[in-house]
């Protein structure tokens, strides 16, 4: 730390005590984080959680998950190049790694808002929205005076405090895709009437643009949905 700070960054003790731990921790967290967004993908394509109803819907969700790997590069680099030995490499990998998963939660947003537009009956689409588009404004906000202070050197203490910040509330934007994916875990494949309801609102005599929906009934009266391929 430099002379008058007495706050650590989260850098600091990466690259000074906990190295081992900052480099596992951080990679360990970007790796599943980044499985968790491609396993989304798949259960929306697979139809194990509520699907993606336009080609324009998909390509938002790649473009996220490519983002999300480039945060992720730069999360890894930059806890193995600490601020001690490689300053400016360090602070390259953190804007990489910050840009990455705003740009990625940017395109998660757009894909949300659209499904949401689509399947009105999921609140849990427009709380996931609303909790990454916080993260999109509040990482921002943090990070232009992270940045200033970082740049000036001056207020380091402050700068500290930021930087820690901006690390619980990506922690909050991690832990909000356990919500995103929680439906696949308790709808088992099944669909309300009114789901299969909207689903049929999007073409296809099936109710859905390529008949990958065909919704039955079962013996005990409950709607279920039966899947057929669909192109990724």
């Amino acid at each position: 730390m430099e002379a008058g700070q007495t706050i650590a960054y989260i850098s600091d003790t990466g690259a000074y005590h906990y190295k081992a731990l900052f480099i596992t921790g951080g990679a360990v967290t970007v790796i599943f984080l980044d499985l968790g967004m491609i396993a989304e993908r798949w259960l929306r394509h697979n139809h194990a959680l509520v699907p993606n109803t336009s080609r324009w819907q998909k390509g938002l969700s790649i473009m996220a998950i490519i983002a999300s790997i480039a945060g992720a590069a730069g999360l890894i680099l930059l806890s193995c190049f600490d601020t001690y030995r490689h300053p400016q490499l360090h602070d390259k990998f953190l804007i990489l790694f910050l840009v990455g998963y705003v740009v990625s939660a940017i395109f998660i947003c757009a894909e949300y808002q659209r499904l949401g537009v689509k399947f009105r009956r999921h609140p849990i689409l427009a709380a996931s929205f609303w909790m990454k588009l916080a993260f999109i404004i509040i990482e921002i906000a943090l990070a232009i005076p992270f940045g200033i202070f970082e740049t000036k050197g001056t207020n380091q203490n402050t700068g500290a405090i930021i930087e820690w910040v901006i690390a619980f509330v990506f922690t909050g934007y991690v832990l909000s895709f356990v919500m995103d994916l929680l439906p696949a875990v308790r709808g088992k494949g099944h669909y309300s009437d009114e789901t299969v309801a909207e689903m049929g609102q999007y073409g296809g005599p099936n109710g859905y643009t390529n008949g990958a929906y065909e919704p039955t009934t079962s013996v005990d009266g409950r709607t279920e949905v039966m899947t057929t391929h669909q192109n990724f």
